[in-house]
């Protein structure tokens, strides 16, 4: 539904200004969300509280439920309000580049959003309590609520209003969103704790031990969401285009880190956090097995994804994005940003992972060390490649924003290799995919990636390529085919996803023979 709100709001704003001080605006108060949200309280809050529930100490359970969203809703209503009051620098430090109406139209937009992200905040202990509990549709559909509502928005205010003023309703938007996502969720998390009530007291043992956790985690994610925000500042002083850009294409990178890695460390950080609880050398044993089973299952789906953004990426972004104001040139220029982030893309899926094992271990220091690592480097690296290496290549400056996302990727590298290293020392044996199986997947996926390659040529040959790129490409048989984008994903990307499944259920991997036992059954039916 995310991606359905993206390709609407590219349909109504494109890569005009207001959409990059839009996205841009967003990222300020959703640091208050990243900070306290969902990988705060996962790396903190479950491993305590879902322990507890393994232990059926449902009472001591329900105190910790308590204290937490007290004092959770107690620091993000001084949070909230400190940040309304400071967002003018805010936006200076993250959106150097923005001057004049954009610098005032940024801040409209942060002072509005920033209530809508607080509840936010508040629907992510939901997501905790229910996670715990085994209940994961109802906090994961929850975010669908809040994007049909931008969504509404978009097409009610959408051609009707200037770009300024629809933006603006489009944070009006967020607000009412949050609200609802929250409201949905408070009936069944009431259900399931029974004899809840919330207090800001620090006398309970489990509340210490959460907060403890909590500090670190806070400081580890506060300290990833600075790459994100050097991202941003370095695309504000590139050619418009970049920093609105930026946005779409970690959009669609982000779909596979969503589906399959923030999936599988959701689905398993209760689990792992329940299995600590017995004896240390029992404890480690189920954890590599949970770990090997959860890094098959992302590196199966996730390699296939960072082929295809390298190979069909234009493919995929004309498809997801291209309609309205987002033109097939806009489509190529994000193509090019994610071949930078797929780069890093298995990594940053596995790393996940590894980072919700030392969680379950109730170690959030570690992580935190490694995130230190990855930001710094990632900082540099965002800076030098993405303001000063095109000149360096002779290379258009616009083009700046694609090693932007390649430094991120190397980095998330960096990141979880270091994770996985220090995760085998403390449980011992082989921690991640099992040995052998990233080669089979990329050989796989670079064969799927041929017939790919192979179908589009024989396509743009046939009809000629897409209208607003052929004279970039000089002609090229690689250029987009001049199909409509719905056409031409079905006659590339199909073969493609059949020839990697066909490839690995021959190869014997228990991931793609389910899928096919699945399709089987749905054309028996």
């Amino acid at each position: 539904m995310g991606l359905v709100r993206e390709r609407v709001f590219a349909h109504y704003l494109g890569n005009a200004e207001a959409a990059a001080v839009f996205k841009a605006a967003q990222r300020i108060p959703n640091f208050l969300q990243n900070l306290f949200g969902e990988g705060v309280l996962s790396g903190s809050f479950i491993p305590v509280y879902a322990q507890l529930l393994g232990q059926k100490n449902q009472e001591e359970a329900d105190r910790v439920a308590g204290a937490i969203f007290g004092l959770l809703s107690l620091v993000t209503s001084l949070l909230v309000a400190a940040g309304m009051l400071a967002t003018p620098l805010f936006v200076d430090a993250i959106a150097p580049g923005f001057e004049g109406e954009s610098r005032a139209l940024a801040i409209q937009l942060v002072r509005i959003v920033f209530p809508g992200t607080g509840l936010l905040v508040l629907s992510a202990w939901c997501l905790g309590i229910l996670n715990s509990h085994r209940r994961f549709l109802l906090s994961y559909l929850a975010p669908v609520v809040w994007n049909l509502v931008l969504i509404g928005a978009l097409v009610a205010a959408g051609g009707r209003v200037g770009e300024a003023r629809l933006v603006e309703v489009l944070a009006y938007a967020m607000v009412a969103g949050g609200f609802l996502q929250f409201g949905v969720q408070v009936p069944s998390v009431l259900r399931l704790l029974g004899k809840f009530r919330p207090s800001l007291s620090l006398a309970n043992a489990s509340v210490r031990q959460v907060l403890r956790s909590f500090v670190p985690v806070v400081i580890g994610r506060g300290v990833v969401q600075i790459s994100a925000y050097v991202d941003t500042a370095v695309a504000s002083l590139l050619p418009a285009r970049a920093l609105s850009s930026l946005f779409y294409a970690q959009t669609i990178y982000l779909i596979p880190v969503s589906l399959f890695g923030m999936a599988v460390s959701a689905a398993e950080l209760p689990e792992m956090s329940r299995a600590t609880g017995g004896s240390a050398e029992e404890a480690h044993v189920k954890l590599r097995e949970r770990i090997e089973a959860g890094a098959r299952r992302v590196a199966f789906f996730v390699v296939p994804s960072a082929a295809a953004f390298l190979l069909i990426g234009d493919v995929v972004a004309s498809t997801l994005l291209q309609t309205g104001k987002f033109t097939a040139a806009d489509s190529r220029y994000v193509w090019y940003l994610l071949i930078g982030a797929a780069v890093g893309l298995v990594s940053a899926t596995v790393g996940r992972l590894y980072s919700s094992a030392f969680y379950a271990l109730k170690d959030p220091v570690t992580p935190l060390r490694f995130a230190i690592v990855r930001v710094s480097l990632g900082a540099v690296m965002a800076w030098g490649l993405g303001l000063y290496l095109p000149e360096v290549l002779g290379l258009p400056r616009h083009l700046g924003a694609a090693f932007i996302t390649a430094a991120s990727g190397l980095v998330a590298w960096v990141e979880a290799s270091l994770l996985r290293r220090s995760l085998a020392r403390r449980v011992g044996g082989h921690v991640g995919p099992p040995r052998g199986l990233l080669p089979k997947l990329w050989g796989c996926a670079a064969a799927a990636g041929a017939v790919a390659l192979c179908v589009k040529i024989v396509l743009t040959s046939a009809v000629g390529p897409m209208d607003g790129v052929a004279e970039e490409w000089g002609g090229s048989l690689l250029a987009p085919p001049a199909l409509p984008s719905v056409v031409t994903c079905l006659a590339v990307v199909l073969p493609y996803g059949l020839t990697y499944f066909a490839l690995t259920a021959a190869l014997g991997m228990p991931q793609a023979q389910a899928v096919f036992r699945r399709a089987r059954r749905l054309l028996k039916r």
